[in-house]
């Protein structure tokens, strides 16, 4: 079997193209209904639209329960909060790049609503080789274990506070020594023509950091969802169903995220847990049932912490 074929194993193609098309209807009328004047996202908004994309996520994990029984929902929903977690981090991220690049909160929605488009494709070739490979070669399962168990490991330990410097991003230099930039900053469009030739904007420059950053966080993000789930079809839906809920969920936690300070320690333990799970399967099989019972646990106790333990004084 050849690699792209490797995500139709689960499912037949009427299923991916049903779903594929309830999304770009979502995104379609989000973008084109919805957000067709720029403005800046409320918290209201925010909140409402996290709502309705965490709803969509149980309807369908509903829809897998009843068609292809409880192991691949639970499946499903394991994966999804992994990897809805695993976006906070990419909120912190937006934050930094949102304020070094001084872009408008009206033009923020239109950034990362192609950011993610992005991310969606992005991910979708990653799961579609990374399932394929794991299904020639089965000893990657192994490699994947042990980055985990590095990651998470490397997450729980205490860093410097380090200056991020959205500037200096490889892609965003070698854009701009072959493509020149305007220097108007609130057009609100990706590229303008000036003097008869099309320029990039600095939106663009901020989109391509969001596009590079997601490239970086879908290396984690890949082998915590293989560790889920071998299949495709889940794997994939997962993913998609949290990154598209993303831009929610940074105008929702933005000016808020010291609340989950734990959150991440929360998330190391759920990675280093994935990873010793992946390493013992041959020897030791952890149900979905108890994979998802730990997330879970693991993630409540972590938000629970976070509200109810006051961070000291002096370090805010």
């Amino acid at each position: 079997m050849t690699l792209p074929l490797a995500l139709f194993d689960s499912m037949p193609a009427w299923a991916w193209l049903a779903f594929f098309a309830f999304i770009l209807a979502m995104l379609a009328l989000d973008l084109g209904v919805l957000q067709r004047d720029s403005h800046a996202v409320s918290m209201k908004e925010a909140l409402a639209w996290c709502a309705v994309w965490f709803s969509l996520a149980l309807g369908f994990n509903g829809l897998l329960l009843g068609w292809r029984g409880p192991e691949a929902a639970q499946q499903f929903l394991a994966a999804y909060l992994v990897e809805l977690c695993l976006s906070v981090d990419n909120v912190f991220v937006f934050i930094l790049v949102f304020a070094y690049f001084k872009v408008p909160p009206r033009y923020q929605h239109r950034v990362l609503f192609w950011g993610i488009i992005g991310a969606v494709l992005m991910r979708a070739v990653f799961i579609l080789v990374g399932v394929g490979v794991i299904q020639r070669f089965h000893w990657v399962l192994y490699l994947f274990g042990v980055f985990l168990v590095y990651t998470g490991v490397k997450m729980a330990l205490p860093k410097k506070d380090e200056e991020i410097d959205p500037g200096r991003n490889l892609a965003v230099r070698l854009f701009r020594r072959f493509f020149p930039v305007s220097a108007q900053a609130d057009t609100g469009t990706f590229f303008v023509r000036e003097g008869g030739r099309w320029l990039a904007t600095p939106l663009f420059i901020v989109l391509l950091v969001i596009e590079t950053t997601d490239l970086v966080f879908a290396v984690d993000s890949l082998p915590a969802v293989l560790a889920i789930t071998k299949d495709g079809f889940v794997a994939l839906t997962s993913n998609i169903f949290a990154i598209l809920g993303l831009r929610s969920l940074y105008f929702a936690l933005n000016g808020v995220m010291q609340l989950f300070r734990y959150l991440k320690i929360g998330l190391a333990i759920i990675l280093v847990f994935i990873g010793i799970k992946m390493l013992i399967a041959s020897w030791v099989e952890i149900t979905t049932a108890t994979s998802l019972g730990v997330i879970g646990g693991v993630l409540t106790m972590s938000v629970l912490l976070s509200l109810l333990i006051r961070e000291p004084a002096g370090r805010r």
